[in-house]
């Protein structure tokens, strides 16, 4: 039975007639990586070449052949490239090609945020701009209801609005977002709960008294010890009022109360 071209849509067949055209058929390679090479080349989904798969020619460049001897053969290291596929078809045919769309569609992504912030800072000056007409125009007493209506969406102030920051207690979040998320990945490394106590060490050595206390996280178990101290003690209080109050309306044996204590 004559052997069958591997490639998609490739109709050649290893018979008089393709040898005459001066298509030859060649095998898959034994090296495992080079065969995977012409498998993921070949862009079939789940295919594996056996041992009487072949490709034709007509896949190949002129530099991938040797033709140094009577038989043709096909270069060491040479893979095949020429296919005719869809413009949807399959996958790319090399990692390569994968991480070069990657790449592309990551450079795309920049450009539109870049659009977009380019964006924003246009229309805040062009709200700038907007206030400044619109001063204008109430200090001239040219605004009448329809346009007033319009401008609604510009009526502010224009001044500046300052935050500031309570740093004691933004340190505080995130301690305690540290303390549940540790390590947190930023764009410049990471970020370990490690830090915090380390700035506590800094405190204590130092005298300060920053918003980083660690304890309320690391020695819960101090927490625990405490609230038993204090069950104990509270069941111990009414030990000694119940014996108080027995002594004094005479319903607890004073010997029954010699041997209790």
């Amino acid at each position: 039975m004559p052997h069958s071209c591997a490639a998609w849509s490739c109709t050649h067949r290893c018979t008089i007639q393709t040898r005459s055209q001066g298509i030859t058929f060649h095998s898959f390679p034994k090296d495992n990586e080079l065969r995977k090479q012409w498998e993921v080349a070949l862009r079939r989904e789940g295919f594996t070449a056996s041992q009487s798969s072949r490709l034709c020619s007509e896949h190949f460049t002129q530099a991938d052949f040797d033709r140094t001897g009577q038989t043709v053969r096909i270069r060491a290291g040479a893979i095949p490239s020429i296919f005719s596929f869809p413009a949807s078809y399959a996958l790319p045919p090399s990692p390569g090609d994968l991480r070069a769309r990657l790449s592309e569609a990551l450079a795309r992504v920049e450009s539109l945020e870049r659009e977009k912030r380019n964006a924003k800072d246009r229309e805040r000056r062009a709200k700038y701009t907007v206030c400044g007409l619109l001063e204008d125009l109430r200090g001239k007493n040219l605004i009448n209801e329809e346009l007033k209506e319009r401008l609604d969406l510009y009526s502010v102030t224009g001044e500046r609005v300052f935050v500031m920051m309570d740093a004691c207690h933004m340190l505080k979040l995130a301690r305690n977002m540290l303390q549940a998320y540790s390590p947190i990945t930023s764009t410049t490394g990471h970020i370990n709960w490690t830090y915090i106590v380390h700035l506590n060490d800094v405190q204590a050595e130092d005298g300060l008294h920053a918003a980083n206390k660690r304890t309320a996280h690391l020695s819960w178990h101090c927490v625990l010890v405490n609230f038993l101290w204090l069950c104990i003690f509270i069941t111990f209080i009414f030990v000694c009022i119940f014996v108080l109050i027995c002594t004094n309306h005479s319903c607890l044996n004073p010997s029954l109360f010699s041997l209790i204590f």
